[in-house]
Formats: C-alpha cells, structure tokens, sequence
C-alpha cells in the first residue's frame, strides 16, 4: 500500500461531477496536467477551474469511475465499464445519484481499496474509535501510516489537508448558533449517508449501528466483492463473520456496522437470496457460507436494486 493524501486539492467530492468526468471522457476529452490545450478543454467542457478539474480527476479516479493508461508516454483516461458506464454511463443506471443506494455504492468504492492509503480509507478501514478529536485522529493517520505504508507518507501537515477534505466531505456541520445544519455542507453526496457527524469544536462522532438505510442489494454486493478479494488464491465458500465486521475493506467496516447490524444484515441477505448467502451462529461459530452460484455474479443484485427502484 502506497500513501496518497493528496490529488484533490482540498475539494470534497461534489454532486455532479462524477457525471461530468465520465461525459468528459465520453465526448473525446481528457484528463492531462501537463497538456496546455487539454486542460483548457477540460476547464471549458467542465464549467470549472483548473483546480477543481484536478479534483473530479482525483475522485473520478479514487472510486473507480474511470482509470488511466499510458501511451507513448502520454497518460490517457478511460470510463470503467463495472462503474463508470454502469451507473453514470449513457444508460448509467442512476448518473444523477438520486437514489440513496447510489451514494452508499459510491462510498463503498471509495474505500474498498489497500492499493493507496487516504484518510478517508485510514478512516473508515483501521481507525476504531467512534467519538474523536480531529486533531486526535490526524495524529494516529500520521503514525499509523508510517506502519502501513511502503511509501513516503509526507508531513503531518499534508494528512492534515487531507483529513480536512474528508471530515468536510462526509459530515454535515451544524451551527453552533441556530442549531440548524449549515445548508454549504450539503454539496456533497457522502454527507447524506450521516455516518459522520459534527458536534462542533473539532468533535465528531461515528456510530458503530445497524444501518437499516442501507439497502440490501447493496450490501450484498459489497459482502460477494470482499468475499472475492478474501479467497482469491483459495476455492473455499465460507467467510468469517469477524473477518466481515473487522478486517479492512470489509462490509462491517466500511459501513461502520455494529455487531448486532451485520448480524442483521446477513439475515436479511440470506432471505434476499433465498440461502445463496446463509449464516449460522452457534457454539462460538459464526461463518458466511456463500454458494456457487453467487460468488462471480456480484453485479446481479445491484441490478435488482435498480430494476425495482423508481427514481
């Protein structure tokens, strides 16, 4: 795992540009920092500066939504098909993400990753405290990374940036004042989920709960796509239930779910797939068993999801 708390240029990712960095490339456009005319097209096509043009690459790119290849010693930018074209694509199934499964989606890409460490990904994936201190948990990013990473992690200054980016990305603020959220924070969609809250004078809290907001096709397809990386080299059906709700990348982690909400979760997904996915939970042993024929269909129930949805 590498270090990588920069790229964003303090710009929390915003509703919208995910779209616009998947048209972009779509209408033969491109994402370069070292092409003048490139960027001068980008900065037209996308209605915005040059820094925020770094900042929809740098989300883009973080979730998933597009990748880049080099050429010539040119980089150029493509749209994935399993998540740029699936949801913001031409017939994208919800490019506009005003279904709540959508942004639940686009979180659960953000942090399923151990390539680049981020402090949205420190965060979400080995950070264990649920009430905080920012000036706190920039230190434990910055001596934790210092563990995790093969890489340079940098100064503490730059972590600092980051996590900025991260807590204004995620929470909604509240005004000390008036007690009424502060309507500036609702630029970006993350922040909707409520898995972070701000209490004010640099405290937040994130709750370990249940989580019943978060529908079950996709929690299904994050539990079949850790399941996956889990068991690459192996041709085993089972998982953990503690592996599920602990390890890094996982579902029980990166949804911020309590012991109680996984549990809950999986009997929900077990009547969702009629046992395809099945638990038991006795004499100490808590495993996932997962059959053939779900383990490489993990799209399926995203599709369902958005085949029963109305938006």
């Amino acid at each position: 795992m590498k270090a990588k708390f920069t790229g964003h240029d303090t710009f929390p990712l915003r509703y919208g540009w995910l779209f616009k960095a998947v048209n972009h490339l779509n209408s033969n456009g491109n994402f370069s920092s070292s092409d003048e005319e490139s960027i001068r097209h980008s900065i037209v096509e996308l209605g915005v500066g040059k820094n925020m043009v770094k900042a929809i690459q740098y989300w883009a790119e973080s979730s998933g939504i597009i990748e880049s290849d080099r050429k010539n010693n040119k980089t150029f930018h493509n749209v994935t098909k399993n998540k740029g074209h699936f949801l913001f694509g031409d017939n994208g199934k919800d490019p506009y993400l005003e279904l709540h499964g959508s942004i639940w989606l686009l979180h659960f890409w953000l942090n399923f990753n151990d390539e680049h460490l981020t402090a949205y990904r420190y965060f979400f994936n080995y950070s264990n405290v649920q009430y905080f201190e920012k000036s706190k948990l920039i230190d434990d990013c910055y001596e934790d990374a210092k563990r995790l990473v093969k890489s340079e992690v940098g100064n503490i200054t730059t972590i600092k940036k980051d996590m900025d980016c991260f807590l204004n990305m995620y929470s909604k603020k509240v005004k000390s004042t008036a007690k009424k959220i502060d309507e500036d924070h609702f630029t970006s969609p993350l922040a909707e989920l409520n898995l972070l809250q701000d209490n004010g004078r640099s405290f937040y809290v994130s709750n370990l709960t249940e989580r019943p907001e978060l529908p079950i096709e996709v929690f299904i397809y994050a539990l079949l796509e850790f399941f996956k990386v889990e068991t690459t080299e192996s041709k085993v059906s089972t998982v953990d239930f503690d592996s599920l709700l602990t390890k890094p990348c996982s579902p029980g982690r990166i949804f911020r779910l309590s012991e109680a909400g996984l549990g809950q979760k999986l009997d929900e997904a077990q009547q969702h797939t009629k046992k395809e996915i099945s638990w038991v939970d006795s004499l100490g042993l808590r495993q996932v068993n997962i059959s053939e024929s779900v383990k490489n269909n993990t799209f399926k129930y995203l599709n369902d999801y958005y085949g029963k949805s109305n938006v």
